[in-house]
Protein backbone atom coordinates (compact mmCIF):
# COMPACT_ATOMS: atom_id res chain seq x y z
CA UNK A 1 0.00 0.00 0.00
CA UNK A 2 1.31 3.24 -0.55
CA UNK A 3 1.73 5.96 2.09
CA UNK A 4 0.45 9.46 1.60
CA UNK A 5 3.15 10.56 4.10
CA UNK A 6 5.20 13.83 3.06
CA UNK A 7 8.44 12.21 1.58
CA UNK A 8 11.57 12.76 4.03
CA UNK A 9 13.39 16.07 2.88
CA UNK A 10 16.79 13.21 2.72
CA UNK A 11 14.77 11.19 0.09
CA UNK A 12 13.95 13.88 -1.84
CA UNK A 13 17.24 15.36 -2.12
CA UNK A 14 18.18 11.44 -3.15
CA UNK A 15 15.84 11.94 -5.88
CA UNK A 16 16.64 14.82 -7.51
CA UNK A 17 20.58 14.28 -7.24
CA UNK A 18 19.53 10.79 -8.99
CA UNK A 19 17.47 12.42 -11.70
CA UNK A 20 20.11 15.45 -12.26
CA UNK A 21 23.36 13.13 -11.94
CA UNK A 22 21.33 10.53 -14.76
CA UNK A 23 20.66 13.68 -17.33
CA UNK A 24 23.91 14.62 -16.98
CA UNK A 25 25.60 11.45 -17.93
CA UNK A 26 22.94 11.16 -20.85
CA UNK A 27 23.89 14.90 -22.31
CA UNK A 28 27.60 14.19 -22.31
CA UNK A 29 26.73 10.51 -23.71
CA UNK A 30 28.09 8.47 -20.94
CA UNK A 31 26.15 5.22 -21.45
CA UNK A 32 26.83 1.22 -19.93
CA UNK A 33 25.52 -1.00 -22.67
CA UNK A 34 25.56 -0.89 -26.47
CA UNK A 35 23.35 -3.43 -29.59
CA UNK A 36 20.05 -3.04 -26.76
CA UNK A 37 17.02 -3.43 -28.28
CA UNK A 38 16.04 0.38 -27.63
CA UNK A 39 19.11 1.71 -28.90
CA UNK A 40 17.75 5.12 -28.65
CA UNK A 41 19.59 7.46 -25.87
CA UNK A 42 16.54 9.04 -24.85
CA UNK A 43 14.75 5.81 -24.19
CA UNK A 44 17.10 5.15 -21.14
CA UNK A 45 15.44 8.13 -19.63
CA UNK A 46 12.27 5.94 -18.77
CA UNK A 47 13.93 4.04 -15.95
CA UNK A 48 15.91 6.76 -14.64
CA UNK A 49 12.59 8.99 -14.44
CA UNK A 50 10.61 5.88 -12.77
CA UNK A 51 13.66 4.97 -10.21
CA UNK A 52 14.37 8.72 -9.39
CA UNK A 53 10.39 8.90 -8.42
CA UNK A 54 10.70 6.20 -6.63
CA UNK A 55 13.55 7.19 -4.97
CA UNK A 56 10.56 9.32 -2.53
CA UNK A 57 8.69 6.10 -1.28
CA UNK A 58 12.00 4.55 0.30
CA UNK A 59 10.75 5.11 3.64
CA UNK A 60 7.00 5.19 3.37
CA UNK A 61 7.24 2.18 1.35
CA UNK A 62 10.08 0.85 0.51
CA UNK A 63 8.61 -2.83 -0.36
CA UNK A 64 6.53 -1.02 -3.17
CA UNK A 65 9.33 1.04 -4.45
CA UNK A 66 11.35 -2.22 -4.68
CA UNK A 67 9.21 -3.77 -6.47
CA UNK A 68 8.58 -1.28 -9.03
CA UNK A 69 12.37 -0.28 -8.84
CA UNK A 70 13.11 -3.64 -10.01
CA UNK A 71 10.80 -3.93 -13.15
CA UNK A 72 12.18 -0.42 -13.71
CA UNK A 73 16.10 -1.85 -13.77
CA UNK A 74 14.69 -5.26 -15.85
CA UNK A 75 13.46 -2.52 -18.51
CA UNK A 76 16.92 -0.60 -18.18
CA UNK A 77 18.64 -3.65 -19.43
CA UNK A 78 16.63 -3.39 -23.16
CA UNK A 79 18.03 0.16 -23.17
CA UNK A 80 21.70 1.86 -23.53
CA UNK A 81 21.62 1.84 -20.10
CA UNK A 82 22.72 4.24 -17.17
CA UNK A 83 24.68 4.16 -14.20
CA UNK A 84 22.84 6.67 -12.00
CA UNK A 85 19.54 3.84 -12.21
CA UNK A 86 22.03 0.89 -11.50
CA UNK A 87 22.65 3.11 -8.40
CA UNK A 88 19.29 4.61 -7.30
CA UNK A 89 18.14 1.02 -7.43
CA UNK A 90 20.94 -0.35 -5.33
CA UNK A 91 19.72 2.52 -2.87
CA UNK A 92 16.51 1.12 -2.72
CA UNK A 93 17.45 -2.26 -1.72
CA UNK A 94 19.94 -0.93 1.14
CA UNK A 95 15.69 0.92 2.31
CA UNK A 96 13.96 -2.21 1.41
CA UNK A 97 15.74 -4.05 4.43
CA UNK A 98 16.45 -1.05 6.85
CA UNK A 99 13.17 0.25 6.48
CA UNK A 100 10.72 -2.71 5.26
CA UNK A 101 8.97 -5.08 7.54
CA UNK A 102 11.01 -7.03 10.11
CA UNK A 103 10.32 -10.83 7.75
CA UNK A 104 10.57 -8.82 4.81
CA UNK A 105 14.33 -7.84 5.59
CA UNK A 106 15.27 -10.98 6.58
CA UNK A 107 13.82 -12.12 3.03
CA UNK A 108 15.73 -9.72 0.87
CA UNK A 109 19.08 -10.54 1.14
CA UNK A 110 18.38 -14.36 1.38
CA UNK A 111 16.89 -13.38 -2.26
CA UNK A 112 19.07 -11.13 -3.21
CA UNK A 113 22.17 -13.51 -2.96
CA UNK A 114 19.65 -16.65 -4.58
CA UNK A 115 19.46 -14.12 -7.34
CA UNK A 116 23.25 -13.46 -7.63
CA UNK A 117 23.71 -17.47 -7.68
CA UNK A 118 21.57 -17.80 -10.64
CA UNK A 119 22.65 -15.00 -12.88
CA UNK A 120 25.98 -15.87 -12.13
CA UNK A 121 25.38 -19.70 -13.39
CA UNK A 122 23.15 -18.72 -15.65
CA UNK A 123 25.91 -16.90 -17.83
CA UNK A 124 28.69 -19.39 -16.91
CA UNK A 125 26.55 -21.98 -18.13
CA UNK A 126 25.89 -19.95 -21.35
CA UNK A 127 29.46 -18.66 -21.89
CA UNK A 128 31.53 -20.91 -19.99
CA UNK A 129 34.43 -18.12 -19.88
CA UNK A 130 36.19 -16.17 -17.04
CA UNK A 131 33.57 -13.29 -18.69
CA UNK A 132 30.80 -14.98 -17.26
CA UNK A 133 31.51 -14.05 -13.59
CA UNK A 134 30.86 -9.92 -14.60
CA UNK A 135 27.60 -10.39 -14.80
CA UNK A 136 27.01 -12.10 -11.67
CA UNK A 137 29.42 -9.94 -9.89
CA UNK A 138 27.73 -6.84 -11.04
CA UNK A 139 24.40 -8.27 -9.94
CA UNK A 140 25.69 -8.64 -6.71
CA UNK A 141 26.78 -5.31 -6.14
CA UNK A 142 23.40 -3.79 -7.04
CA UNK A 143 21.53 -6.70 -4.74
CA UNK A 144 23.07 -8.58 -2.39
CA UNK A 145 25.83 -6.20 -1.60
CA UNK A 146 23.45 -3.22 -0.24
CA UNK A 147 20.89 -6.13 1.11
CA UNK A 148 23.64 -7.02 3.70
CA UNK A 149 24.51 -3.19 4.28
CA UNK A 150 21.34 -2.66 5.22
CA UNK A 151 20.39 -5.80 7.01
CA UNK A 152 24.24 -4.65 8.98
CA UNK A 153 22.71 -1.43 10.03
CA UNK A 154 19.23 -2.55 11.01
CA UNK A 155 20.55 -4.96 13.00
CA UNK A 156 22.79 -1.99 14.99
CA UNK A 157 20.05 0.44 15.00
CA UNK A 158 17.45 -2.64 16.60
CA UNK A 159 20.30 -2.88 19.37
CA UNK A 160 20.82 0.67 20.11
CA UNK A 161 17.24 1.11 20.28
CA UNK A 162 16.93 -2.34 22.67
CA UNK A 163 19.64 -0.80 25.17
CA UNK A 164 18.41 2.71 25.10
CA UNK A 165 14.45 0.18 26.48
CA UNK A 166 16.79 -1.34 28.79
CA UNK A 167 18.39 1.63 30.26
CA UNK A 168 15.21 3.19 30.00
CA UNK A 169 13.47 0.52 32.27
CA UNK A 170 16.42 0.04 34.35
CA UNK A 171 16.04 4.16 35.18
CA UNK A 172 12.63 3.40 36.05
CA UNK A 173 12.91 0.83 37.76
CA UNK A 174 15.65 2.40 40.17
CA UNK A 175 13.50 5.53 40.56
CA UNK A 176 11.15 2.79 41.69
CA UNK A 177 13.58 1.51 44.27
CA UNK A 178 14.14 4.93 45.21
CA UNK A 179 10.57 5.86 45.78
CA UNK A 180 9.85 2.94 47.54
CA UNK A 181 13.20 3.00 49.72
CA UNK A 182 12.25 6.88 50.61
CA UNK A 183 8.49 5.74 51.71
CA UNK A 184 9.51 2.65 53.57
CA UNK A 185 12.38 5.01 55.37
CA UNK A 186 9.22 7.82 56.15
CA UNK A 187 7.27 5.13 57.40
CA UNK A 188 10.14 4.14 59.52
CA UNK A 189 10.58 7.38 61.28
CA UNK A 190 7.01 7.88 61.72
CA UNK A 191 6.49 4.87 63.33
CA UNK A 192 9.91 5.60 65.62
CA UNK A 193 8.65 9.50 66.16
CA UNK A 194 4.93 8.39 67.60
CA UNK A 195 6.46 5.35 69.27
CA UNK A 196 8.87 7.52 71.49
CA UNK A 197 6.98 10.58 71.76
CA UNK A 198 3.38 9.51 71.73
CA UNK A 199 3.53 7.57 75.79
CA UNK A 200 5.02 10.63 77.33
CA UNK A 201 2.29 13.20 75.52
CA UNK A 202 -0.63 11.05 76.55
CA UNK A 203 0.65 11.30 80.31
CA UNK A 204 1.22 14.92 79.81
CA UNK A 205 -1.99 15.78 78.83
CA UNK A 206 -4.04 13.44 80.92
CA UNK A 207 -2.18 14.62 84.09
CA UNK A 208 -2.41 18.55 83.00
CA UNK A 209 -6.32 17.62 82.21
CA UNK A 210 -6.36 16.25 85.61
CA UNK A 211 -4.53 19.12 87.24
CA UNK A 212 -6.45 22.01 85.71
CA UNK A 213 -9.81 20.14 86.54
CA UNK A 214 -9.18 19.33 90.22
CA UNK A 215 -8.27 22.38 92.71
CA UNK A 216 -6.42 20.50 95.22
CA UNK A 217 -2.31 21.44 95.58
CA UNK A 218 -1.53 18.03 96.25
CA UNK A 219 -3.00 16.81 93.23
CA UNK A 220 -1.77 19.58 91.35
CA UNK A 221 2.19 19.09 92.54
CA UNK A 222 1.80 15.54 91.61
CA UNK A 223 0.66 15.89 88.64
CA UNK A 224 3.11 18.54 87.32
CA UNK A 225 6.02 16.04 88.91
CA UNK A 226 4.83 13.55 86.21
CA UNK A 227 4.51 16.38 83.56
CA UNK A 228 8.06 17.05 84.03
CA UNK A 229 9.10 13.58 84.30
CA UNK A 230 7.29 12.60 81.17
CA UNK A 231 8.52 15.86 79.20
CA UNK A 232 12.52 14.76 80.11
CA UNK A 233 12.24 11.47 79.07
CA UNK A 234 10.25 12.67 75.72
CA UNK A 235 13.04 15.19 74.85
CA UNK A 236 15.39 12.46 75.63
CA UNK A 237 13.90 9.99 73.21
CA UNK A 238 14.24 13.27 70.80
CA UNK A 239 17.39 14.24 71.07
CA UNK A 240 18.06 9.82 70.40
CA UNK A 241 16.33 9.88 67.07
CA UNK A 242 17.57 13.25 66.37
CA UNK A 243 21.02 12.28 66.72
CA UNK A 244 20.30 9.13 64.63
CA UNK A 245 19.29 10.94 61.58
CA UNK A 246 22.14 13.23 61.56
CA UNK A 247 24.56 12.74 58.79
CA UNK A 248 27.66 13.66 60.75
CA UNK A 249 28.70 13.06 64.30
CA UNK A 250 28.64 16.24 65.61
CA UNK A 251 26.42 16.59 68.27
CA UNK A 252 28.43 12.90 69.77
CA UNK A 253 27.17 9.43 68.92
CA UNK A 254 23.63 8.34 69.45
CA UNK A 255 22.35 6.37 72.39
CA UNK A 256 21.73 2.70 71.50
CA UNK A 257 18.10 1.32 70.90
CA UNK A 258 15.99 0.36 73.52
CA UNK A 259 15.99 -3.40 74.44
CA UNK A 260 13.80 -5.90 76.56
CA UNK A 261 16.10 -5.40 79.37
CA UNK A 262 14.58 -1.67 79.75
CA UNK A 263 11.51 -3.23 80.11
CA UNK A 264 11.36 -2.65 83.95
CA UNK A 265 11.91 0.80 83.31
CA UNK A 266 9.17 1.65 81.12
CA UNK A 267 6.54 -0.68 83.05
CA UNK A 268 7.78 1.14 86.44
CA UNK A 269 7.34 4.73 84.14
CA UNK A 270 3.93 3.64 83.16
CA UNK A 271 2.94 2.90 86.52
CA UNK A 272 3.17 6.15 87.62
CA UNK A 273 1.26 7.94 84.67
CA UNK A 274 -1.19 5.81 85.07
CA UNK A 275 -1.42 5.66 88.82
CA UNK A 276 -4.20 8.40 88.66
CA UNK A 277 -6.12 6.40 86.76
CA UNK A 278 -6.60 3.87 88.69
CA UNK A 279 -4.30 1.62 86.56
CA UNK A 280 -1.87 -0.81 88.14
CA UNK A 281 0.95 -2.02 85.85
CA UNK A 282 2.96 -5.22 86.53
CA UNK A 283 5.30 -6.93 84.18
CA UNK A 284 5.52 -11.62 84.05
CA UNK A 285 8.98 -12.13 82.45
CA UNK A 286 8.65 -15.48 82.05
CA UNK A 287 11.23 -16.49 79.47
CA UNK A 288 12.36 -19.67 78.83
CA UNK A 289 15.40 -18.99 77.28
CA UNK A 290 17.50 -16.13 78.30
CA UNK A 291 19.78 -15.66 75.27
CA UNK A 292 20.42 -12.83 72.74
CA UNK A 293 17.57 -11.49 71.00
CA UNK A 294 18.05 -10.06 67.60
CA UNK A 295 18.54 -6.43 67.79
CA UNK A 296 15.23 -5.71 65.36
CA UNK A 297 13.03 -8.33 67.25
CA UNK A 298 14.37 -6.75 70.90
CA UNK A 299 13.09 -3.30 69.63
CA UNK A 300 9.83 -4.47 68.23
CA UNK A 301 8.49 -5.97 71.39
CA UNK A 302 10.09 -2.94 73.48
CA UNK A 303 7.87 -1.21 71.14
CA UNK A 304 4.83 -3.04 71.06
CA UNK A 305 4.90 -2.68 74.79
CA UNK A 306 5.49 1.08 75.22
CA UNK A 307 2.32 1.50 72.76
CA UNK A 308 0.30 -0.97 74.72
CA UNK A 309 0.50 0.70 77.55
CA UNK A 310 0.48 4.15 75.91
CA UNK A 311 -3.02 2.88 75.07
CA UNK A 312 -4.12 1.05 78.14
CA UNK A 313 -3.33 4.70 79.57
CA UNK A 314 -5.51 6.89 76.95
CA UNK A 315 -8.57 4.21 77.16
CA UNK A 316 -8.53 1.18 79.95
CA UNK A 317 -10.54 1.29 82.63
CA UNK A 318 -9.47 1.07 86.36
CA UNK A 319 -7.72 -2.22 87.02
CA UNK A 320 -4.68 -3.83 86.18
CA UNK A 321 -2.37 -3.75 82.81
CA UNK A 322 0.01 -6.68 83.13
CA UNK A 323 2.92 -7.10 80.23
CA UNK A 324 3.65 -11.09 79.55
CA UNK A 325 6.78 -12.12 77.89
CA UNK A 326 7.20 -15.86 76.33
CA UNK A 327 9.79 -17.29 74.44
CA UNK A 328 10.69 -20.83 72.80
CA UNK A 329 12.78 -21.50 70.65
CA UNK A 330 11.59 -19.75 67.53
CA UNK A 331 8.99 -17.44 68.94
CA UNK A 332 8.71 -14.40 71.46
CA UNK A 333 5.57 -13.82 72.64
CA UNK A 334 4.53 -10.46 73.87
CA UNK A 335 1.03 -10.21 75.05
CA UNK A 336 -0.49 -6.91 77.10
CA UNK A 337 -3.76 -7.02 78.98
CA UNK A 338 -5.61 -4.22 80.09
CA UNK A 339 -9.58 -4.01 81.53
CA UNK A 340 -12.29 -2.50 78.87
CA UNK A 341 -14.57 0.07 79.79
CA UNK A 342 -15.40 3.43 81.03
CA UNK A 343 -13.19 5.71 83.38
CA UNK A 344 -13.71 8.34 85.54
CA UNK A 345 -11.01 11.34 84.64
CA UNK A 346 -9.77 12.90 81.50
CA UNK A 347 -8.75 10.94 78.41
CA UNK A 348 -6.76 11.54 75.22
CA UNK A 349 -7.88 11.16 72.70
CA UNK A 350 -6.47 8.32 69.55
CA UNK A 351 -5.47 8.10 65.91
CA UNK A 352 -5.17 4.94 65.47
CA UNK A 353 -1.75 5.02 64.14
CA UNK A 354 -0.44 3.08 66.77
CA UNK A 355 -1.98 -0.26 66.15
CA UNK A 356 -1.00 0.60 62.38
CA UNK A 357 2.63 0.71 63.99
CA UNK A 358 2.49 -2.42 66.16
CA UNK A 359 1.55 -4.11 62.54
CA UNK A 360 3.81 -3.08 60.09
CA UNK A 361 6.81 -3.77 62.83
CA UNK A 362 5.05 -7.30 62.89
CA UNK A 363 4.62 -7.84 59.47
CA UNK A 364 8.24 -6.62 59.04
CA UNK A 365 10.07 -9.26 61.15
CA UNK A 366 7.68 -12.34 59.63
CA UNK A 367 5.28 -12.01 62.81
CA UNK A 368 1.75 -12.32 63.44
CA UNK A 369 -0.22 -10.11 66.09
CA UNK A 370 -3.76 -9.82 67.28
CA UNK A 371 -5.47 -6.62 69.36
CA UNK A 372 -8.67 -6.95 70.18
CA UNK A 373 -11.26 -7.26 72.53
CA UNK A 374 -11.15 -10.58 74.76
CA UNK A 375 -13.78 -11.92 77.59
CA UNK A 376 -12.37 -13.83 81.08
CA UNK A 377 -13.89 -16.65 82.21
CA UNK A 378 -15.03 -14.45 84.82
CA UNK A 379 -16.98 -12.31 82.31
CA UNK A 380 -14.64 -9.94 82.27
CA UNK A 381 -13.62 -7.54 79.15
CA UNK A 382 -10.38 -6.98 78.51
CA UNK A 383 -8.18 -5.40 75.46
CA UNK A 384 -5.85 -7.84 74.46
CA UNK A 385 -2.23 -7.00 72.48
CA UNK A 386 -0.61 -10.32 71.76
CA UNK A 387 2.26 -10.81 69.05
CA UNK A 388 4.51 -13.64 68.43
CA UNK A 389 8.02 -12.66 67.25
CA UNK A 390 10.22 -15.19 65.29
CA UNK A 391 13.56 -14.89 67.42
CA UNK A 392 15.60 -15.64 64.32
CA UNK A 393 15.76 -12.60 61.66
CA UNK A 394 14.08 -13.32 58.77
CA UNK A 395 15.54 -12.18 54.86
Amino acid sequence: MFSLARPHRDDVLLAVTGLAGGVFLWLVGLHIQNGRLFDAPWVSLLPLVVMSALELLRRSAPLTALAIGSVALVADQFTVGSLATLLLFTDLVYAAVLYGRPAASRRIPVIALLVTVAVTAGFIALVPSADALLPGILTGMVSFGPALTGAAVRNHRDAAEAARLRADQTALLAEMDRVQAVTAERARMARELHDMVANHLSAIAIHSTAALSIDDPGTSRDALGVIRQNSVDGLAEMRRLIGLLRENGAAGPPSVAPTLASLDTLVEQAGANSASSGLTVTLDDAREEAGPLPAPVELAAYRIVQESLTNALKHAAPGPVTVRLRRSREVLAVEVSSVSGERPGPRAPGSGAGLVGMRERVALLGGTIEAGPRRRGDGTEIWLVRAELPVEERA
